[in-house]
């Protein structure tokens, strides 16, 4: 049950904030051409790896099994708050919903607005190195963090690898799918899960023992369901009007 769970919330996660960091991408190489584009995406694909491959280690060696756990779990409070407390504003309309298919179409009419420079295209390359790497920064830590758990790195790895696979593939065939994607709700999702593992992992590094175990990831989660919707359902009767942020 970890493992599925723990592939889920790191597949769903990786493909969200991946996603925006395409439509960056194909915003960029539209407007101001793919070369720079894709070169200022892969000098931040390598910069995040090169970070990760520094940071794991160090969070996973020789440490203490119950400090680990305390780290990771308060690492994903942090995110899942985060996403939870967003989601929860945009489903109430106190916030614009997500849609990586409007931030596409608005980076790319800002660039259009910019004539390219002949030669290196040192804006579109930044452009496009900044998009990724703030992107993929995020994913690679919400990934160290699901796989910190001893016995979760192989499942965290797996689901970053399909999500990966799966943004490749909408890459191809760009704006119907992004169109089509429930952004808001699967950040939302994204949210309870990192808050329910960031919880259940903090807790035990205190030395709380969970009843029923690993399955305490599912009625930590339906609470924090019920608190989302709860305080959707509060925000939007008492908010007349959608923020434009």
């Amino acid at each position: 049950m970890s493992f599925v769970l723990t592939m889920g919330t790191a597949a769903t996660a990786v493909a969200i904030e991946m996603l925006e960091a395409l439509a960056i991408v194909m915003a960029v190489g539209m407007a101001r051409g793919f070369r720079d584009a894709l070169l200022g995406a892969l000098a931040a694909a390598v910069g995040v790896v090169l970070l990760c491959l520094v940071l794991g280690p160090a969070l996973l060696a020789g440490t203490d099994l119950h400090f680990l756990r305390l780290v990771v779990g308060t690492l994903l409070l942090l995110f899942g708050l985060e996403w939870l407390r967003k989601g929860i504003l945009r489903m109430a309309g106190r916030r614009r919903r997500s849609s990586s298919h409007d931030d596409f179409l608005e980076q790319r009419a800002a660039l259009g607005r910019h004539t390219a420079a002949e030669g290196t295209d040192w804006a579109a390359r930044l452009v496009s190195f900044k998009g990724v790497f703030l992107e993929g920064l995020e994913v690679g830590l919400i990934v160290l963090a699901l796989g910190g758990a001893p016995g979760r790195l192989t499942p965290a790895l797996l689901g970053a690898a399909l999500a990966l696979a799966l943004v490749g593939a909408i890459g191809l065939v760009m704006q119907r799918p992004l169109r089509r994607l429930p952004e808001t709700q699967l950040k939302l999702g994204v949210g309870v899960a990192l808050t329910a593992f960031g919880t259940f992992f903090a807790a035990e590094g205190l030395r709380v023992e969970w009843p029923l175990g690993d399955l305490a990831l599912l009625y930590l989660a339906s609470l924090f369901v019920v608190t989302a919707w709860l305080a959707t359902r509060r925000l939007t009767r008492t908010v007349p009007a959608a923020e434009a942020t």
